[in-house]
């Protein structure tokens, strides 16, 4: 029997790749030149404090792993908790420096721009639903507006075309993995008797946070790999 709350996200997230795929790409690419986003090289976008954490698709964790294998930590924010208090995370994330700066991130420069990551390539476009200042769910285009950048400068129409392909490409392969990972926890949850518990979630996220270690199963190519974190692992994130 199907977990209610894991095939209501699974329907979720399939409802908005299908939103996505029927999202003209001209449309976004409009906004992106009446925006006209110029980076000023200020570093604040490379921050937990303008952006949260960084959270790695499967094919970045593939190239992670050999660029910066110790910065990598489950992603917080955990989606699932089963009976036993186990949790369930949909991806890797990158830790970062105690005062919230990206780990690669030194004078402001990344250290690794060549490599980085995909969601550091689209940044600061995106095209997550979100709810407005009404209430309204929507399609959410730019990330932190008005909060770091030039705005209103040039950009032609075959560079909008290209940033607008770019984020709906990464946005389409986020949503697939999120499918992807709520499929497998049906199927696991399925196979062993399990069940999301918010009273079981709720009361481990106290005990993380009191510095309790906690089982995390991350999901990575369609398996799940075991880590032990505790609350010091997010330390410039969570903490």
């Amino acid at each position: 029997m199907t977990d209610p709350f894991i095939e209501r996200e699974q329907a979720r997230f399939q409802k908005e790749l299908v939103m996505l795929h029927d999202y003209p790409e001209e449309e976004l690419a409009a906004i992106i030149r009446e925006v006209g986003f110029s980076c000023t090289l200020c570093g604040n976008c490379c921050t937990t404090g303008q952006n949260g954490h960084v959270f790695l698709l499967d094919s970045d964790t593939e190239r992670a792993q050999q660029i910066c294998a110790n910065a990598l930590i489950p992603a917080p924010f955990f989606e699932i908790c089963n009976r036993e208090g186990i949790f369930y995370v949909s991806g890797y994330a990158l830790r970062a420096h105690t005062d919230g700066t990206c780990i690669h991130l030194t004078d402001k420069r990344c250290q690794i721009y060549e490599n980085r990551f995909s969601i550091c390539r689209v940044y600061p476009y995106m095209l997550h639903r979100e709810h407005d200042d009404k209430g309204i769910l929507a399609f959410r285009q730019i990330s932190g507006l008005n909060e770091h950048g030039e705005y209103h400068m040039p950009i032609t129409e075959e560079e909008s075309l290209t940033i607008a392909r770019e984020t709906m490409r990464y946005e389409e392969a986020w949503l697939i993995q999120m499918i992807n990972f709520f499929h497998a926890i049906a199927g696991h949850f399925n196979a062993t008797g399990q069940r999301h518990i918010r009273k079981v979630y709720d009361n481990q996220m106290k005990e993380f946070k009191n510095g309790k270690t906690m089982q995390v199963q991350v999901f990575y190519k369609n398996h799940f790999v075991q880590h032990l974190v505790t609350i010091r692992d997010y330390e410039g994130i969570l903490i």
